[in-house]
C-alpha cells in the first residue's frame, strides 16, 4: 500500500514566487496555450531564461505542453492552477504603476479578464447578477445577486456553488446558443468563484465556460492586446441590452 504525506505546498509556492514564472501563470490564466517565445516577451526575460523556467512549472506539475509542428505550446495543466494563481493574486499587494501601460492594463484586468476559459472582473460579477435577475439563475441560500457569503474564501473556485438553474434558463442560455441538456461533458454544469478584484461570486463551471465562448464566439466579447484581458464590442453592448442587461 502507497503512502502519501501531505501535500508539498513550499514547492508551489516557490515556482510562483519567481517573478518571470508567475507573469508566465498570469499569461496563461485564460486557458490558451502560448509559445515559448511570447511568453519570453510576457514575463520580460530572453529566450534561454524562459525555457529553464518553463522546464520547472513542467516538472512542478503546474503546465502541460503539446507539439504543434515546430513550435511547443504551453498551457496550464488545468483550471486548479489557474483558481490558485487567482488566489494569490488575491492575496497579493498591487506592483507599484511605473508607465501608462502598467496602469491600462491593471485597469483593464479588473474590468473583464478570463479566469482560465470563463468570465471574471466586473463584467463576470455584472453577468452573473444580471442572470440572477432575469431568473435564469437563482440563488439557493437565499443570498443575493453576486454577493460573496460570509463564510466563503477569497478568490478560488468554491467547492458547492449557491446557484441553480432558473425558470427562465432554457430560454435565456438557449439565446446563447447554450443546450443544458447536453451531458457529453462530465464536467459539473454550474460552480463559481469568488472574484479576486470585486470580492463577490463569477460564474464557472460548464455553463460558465460555454457563455464565455458564445460570446467571444459572436464577436459579443473580445480579446484586449494584454493577455487574459477582454472587453465588452459595441455589438455586444446592444445585443446584452436586451437579453441580459448588465445594470
Amino acid at each position: 500500500m502507497e503512502h502519501t504525506g501531505d501535500a508539498d505546498v513550499a514547492s508551489a509556492a516557490a515556482l510562483l514566487a519567481e517573478p518571470a514564472r508567475a507573469k508566465v501563470l498570469m499569461a496563461l490564466a485564460d486557458g490558451r496555450a502560448l509559445p515559448a517565445s511570447l511568453l519570453a516577451t510576457e514575463a520580460g526575460v530572453a529566450p534561454q531564461t524562459i525555457s529553464s523556467h518553463l522546464r520547472k512549472l513542467l516538472d512542478g506539475g503546474l503546465l502541460q505542453v503539446e507539439q504543434s509542428g515546430r513550435h511547443r505550446y504551453y498551457r496550464l495543466a488545468g483550471p486548479e492552477v489557474a483558481a490558485a494563481v487567482e488566489a494569490v493574486a488575491r492575496i497579493s499587494k498591487p506592483q507599484p504603476v511605473k508607465s501608462l501601460r502598467q496602469s491600462t492594463r491593471a485597469a483593464a484586468l479588473r474590468e473583464a479578464r478570463t479566469c482560465y476559459d470563463h468570465l471574471a472582473g466586473r463584467l463576470g460579477v455584472d453577468l452573473l447578477e444580471a442572470l440572477v435577475r432575469r431568473n435564469a439563475l437563482v440563488r439557493t441560500d437565499g443570498g443575493s445577486g453576486a454577493e460573496r457569503r460570509p463564510d466563503d474564501p477569497l478568490a478560488q473556485q468554491l467547492p458547492d456553488c449557491p446557484y441553480a438553474l432558473g425558470p427562465a434558463a432554457t430560454d435565456i442560455f438557449g439565446a446563447l446558443g447554450i443546450d443544458l441538456t447536453d451531458t457529453t461533458s462530465t464536467r459539473r454544469l454550474l460552480r463559481c468563484c469568488v472574484d479576486w478584484s470585486e470580492q463577490k461570486h463569477h460564474l464557472a463551471g460548464r455553463l460558465g465556460a460555454a457563455v464565455t465562448n458564445s460570446l467571444l464566439a459572436r464577436a459579443w466579447l473580445e480579446r484586449r492586446p494584454y493577455p487574459r484581458a477582454v472587453t465588452l464590442t459595441t455589438t455586444g453592448e446592444q445585443h446584452l441590452s436586451q437579453l441580459l442587461p448588465l445594470s
